[in-house]
């Protein structure tokens, strides 16, 4: 037990450094533009179809944990983890080299005029609302997300269930509003 617990001390400093470099890595993918020739657009629908995943693999390890199978509750979690790694790598990789898709930007212009934001309409605060509430969350839940893996993976089964019971309904959201933004951001990439 000791053992696990020197463990678990040690990869809640992992996480805690892993965390702290992916916000550095998104704050600055706003403000650098690494020019590359190459066409990215294919990124923004498999970022949403690794979002869409992530979400049923997170279901489906719901439902293996429900009927008390661990071993395979305990692989659809690795997936899901595997998942969003590699959507996070990705989303990172694309927006350190594509320009911003801004919605309501019909004319591909980089400004939304005033006519581009009527004729969105209502649903133009729906987006920012759903996108606010996922980049607040994803980046709130992240290092949760990790730390419920390590109380699981140290045999702190008691915290990981206390964790994993408001960790689990966050990541599912974040990864279900991911896909939604994009196919309502859809219609405005270049």
């Amino acid at each position: 037990m000791e053992q696990n617990l020197q463990l678990a001390k040690k990869l809640n400093v992992a996480a805690w450094i892993v965390t702290v470099a992916v916000i550095a890595l998104v704050t600055l993918m706003r403000y650098v533009d690494l020019p590359i020739n190459a066409d990215l657009y294919f990124l923004p629908p498999f970022h949403a179809t690794l979002n869409a995943l992530t979400a049923l693999v997170l279901i489906i390890a719901l439902y293996f944990i429900k009927q008390k199978k661990i071993e395979l509750h305990k692989r659809a979690i690795y997936v899901a983890i595997g998942l969003s790694t590699l959507f996070l790598l990705s989303y990172v990789a694309y927006h350190f080299t594509a320009p911003p898709t801004l919605f309501g930007d019909a004319n591909h212009d980089g400004v939304v005029d005033a006519a581009e934001k009527a004729a969105t309409g209502g649903l133009r605060t729906v987006y920012f609302i759903l996108l606010a509430t996922h980049i607040i969350l994803a980046a709130g839940i992240f290092p949760f997300i990790l730390f419920t893996f390590i109380r699981a993976y140290t045999n702190q089964f008691e915290k990981h269930k206390k964790m994993a019971r408001w960790v689990f309904p966050i990541w599912l959201y974040v990864a279900i509003t991911g896909p939604v933004c994009y196919f309502m951001l859809m219609p405005y990439y270049g």
